[in-house]
């Protein structure tokens, strides 16, 4: 990391470049979640819920392959407690006991040698799906508000604010729209339910933490240096903070797509959102919220003179 130690970037000269990949990303986002709408999963738009307990413990992922020609959709297969109690959802067409009947039918088949009870059968009706999908982006859009005051209490200027908030926005829009341009393809769940909603506010705290970093360095920096142009600041400020950005990314990014690799299944959707919040959350606190920071201010002092 020798090539980190005195960095002279120059950030704030990509400013436009910036500006329209960034635009460009969350444009084509936008563009897919209004246009193809957003994947949820069962979590968010209803289906039926069965718990079974087993005698010996089940394979989630074998599971789940096993109950998909039966029902003609992929279930939601996964651990409830324990390696012996199973969820499964579905929104297979059929009442809570047809689709039942079918679900138990293939576990008999499959799984002859491992006795099993029914612990619960549940419908998700699509007004509890709703209620969870307002609870969702109100918790999204909650969470945005609180980073505003606090960035506004913390470095007392709005446009700090204004810039990690446009930062953190950048950041969930394009891995929503990721997610739902993948959705006829990806070899792995990318539904959006309750894990990915943990996984967006995931990506919001980490790089919420990388732009509060950057803007402390700013602050520091600009009681220092009084006399430094306002763009020169900005850029030493990155500079002095790239190396702590870049090994922390680098070793959130490692310990994420290990668990992206191993993790199993049921994690890869959770795991690959944090991959790509990573590199985003990352990007948004050099690029994105600093260049906005700059913008704002110019314009504030051209308003003033």
């Amino acid at each position: 990391m020798r090539w980190f130690e005195t960095p002279n970037f120059d950030f704030i000269s990509t400013q436009k470049i910036t500006y329209f990949f960034s635009g460009t990303m969350v444009l084509i986002s936008l563009v897919a979640i209004f246009g193809l709408g957003l994947n949820y999963g069962i979590d968010f738009r209803g289906g039926k819920e069965y718990v079974f307990q087993f005698d010996q413990p089940i394979d989630v992922v074998e599971m789940r392959s096993d109950l998909t020609e039966p029902l003609g959709v992929a279930p939601e297969v996964r651990l409830y407690g324990s390696p012996t109690e199973i969820m499964v959802r579905t929104d297979a067409e059929g009442d809570i006991v047809e689709v039942r009947n079918i679900v138990e039918s293939a576990i008999t088949e499959f799984y002859a040698d491992n006795p099993y009870t029914v612990i619960k059968s549940d419908v998700v009706g699509p007004r509890f799906a709703e209620d969870l999908r307002i609870a969702a982006i109100n918790s999204i859009l909650f969470a945005l508000a609180v980073v505003f005051i606090y960035i506004l209490i913390r470095f007392k200027k709005w446009y700090f604010s204004a810039g990690a908030v446009a930062a953190l926005f950048h950041d969930v829009i394009i891995v929503l729209g990721v997610f739902t341009l993948m959705a006829e393809f990806a070899p792995f769940d990318v539904t959006i339910g309750q894990s990915m909603i943990a996984a967006f506010l995931t990506i919001v705290g980490y790089s919420l933490n990388d732009t509060v970093v950057v803007f402390d360095r700013i602050r520091e920096n600009s009681i220092i240096y009084k006399t430094m142009e306002f763009k020169k600041m900005i850029n030493k400020s990155l500079n002095d903070t790239l190396s702590r950005t870049v090994i922390t990314s680098v070793t959130t990014l490692f310990v994420v797509t290990v668990l992206f690799i191993f993790g199993g299944e049921v994690l890869k959707g959770f795991s690959f959102a944090l991959m790509i919040g990573v590199v985003l959350g990352t990007y948004s606190s050099l690029f994105v919220a600093s260049a906005l920071v700059v913008e704002l201010e110019s314009r504030r002092l051209e308003a003033k003179s």
